[in-house]
């Protein structure tokens, strides 16, 4: 099994267009492949961090997952939604493995 952590740097100013952003994924991973264990917005401390944490059997499924996302209208109209709001200002990617 893999876990992708997803690092998201937000404009703090439109965290409630991300917050729709991350509402919107939960049937669009599992649709495609994915597991949600979930979004994590900001609380207290900086107000510009977000994170995301979706599982795999395998890299492989990962790729597979991403090429079914990007075929996908709901999910296309997602990304356009964060690119129109410009609520993410930057995203990381790593793939971690549970001890």
């Amino acid at each position: 099994m893999v876990t992708c952590w997803i690092h998201y740097t937000l404009d703090p100013h439109q965290l409630p267009a991300f917050e729709e952003y991350a509402r919107r994924w939960p049937p669009l991973i599992e649709r495609n492949g994915g597991r949600l264990v979930g979004y994590f917005l900001p609380k207290e401390g900086a107000n510009d961090v977000a994170l995301a944490l979706i599982e795999f059997d395998s890299l492989a499924d990962y790729e597979i997952y991403r090429q079914q996302l990007a075929d996908d209208p709901a999910a296309q109209a997602n990304f356009a939604h964060a690119r129109d709001t410009r609520c993410i200002l930057a995203e990381r990617r790593s793939f971690l493995r549970r001890l």
